[in-house]
């Protein structure tokens, strides 16, 4: 029902699936219509209650779905799970070397949870970027994204 609307949708790769794999997903979009698909990764589940990114993934999704935008998810990505907890942690020092490491693979964008006092946060607090840290963050994640696509594609197969 949601991709006949017509809508660009978000997809966000489940963590239990491989990159290869959201070319399924997206086909089901597109044999009812919808060719407005957006593609998000936070991760594969590693061991129990981690999530892994593999920078690789972002290029295989955009493959194998066509060349649908691949975002990057970079806080949810660093959420960590307490099976006995409420609610989730997190590990925000580290948002700003992962989202480089993503920009640097040339993805589309980022999806990013931000909050103006991340400690009382209702969710995702542990892994959301301060409010008043945002504008700073999504400057120097611009400059990497305008420097890495400033490059031409270079075939290291041939």
């Amino acid at each position: 029902a949601m991709a006949r609307t017509g809508a660009v949708i978000n997809v966000k790769k489940p963590q239990f699936i491989s990159p290869g794999q959201v070319g399924n997903i997206v086909d089901k979009f597109q044999e009812a219509g919808n060719h407005q698909v957006i593609l998000c990764d936070r991760g594969s589940n590693f061991g129990y209650d981690n999530l892994v990114v593999d920078m690789l993934g972002f290029n295989v999704m955009k493959q194998v779905s066509g060349g649908c935008p691949v975002i990057f998810d970079v806080t949810h990505a660093l959420q960590t799970r307490d099976p006995f907890g409420a609610a989730s942690g997190g590990r925000r020092a580290q948002v700003s070397e992962l989202a480089r490491a993503g920009m640097a693979v040339g993805i589309a964008g980022l999806f990013i949870e931000a909050h103006p006092d991340p400690a009382n946060a209702k969710c995702d607090g542990p892994s959301a970027v301060p409010l008043a840290k945002l504008e700073p963050f999504l400057r120097q994640m611009k400059a990497i994204d305008e420097l890495v696509k400033s490059f031409p594609e270079l075939d290291t197969d041939h």
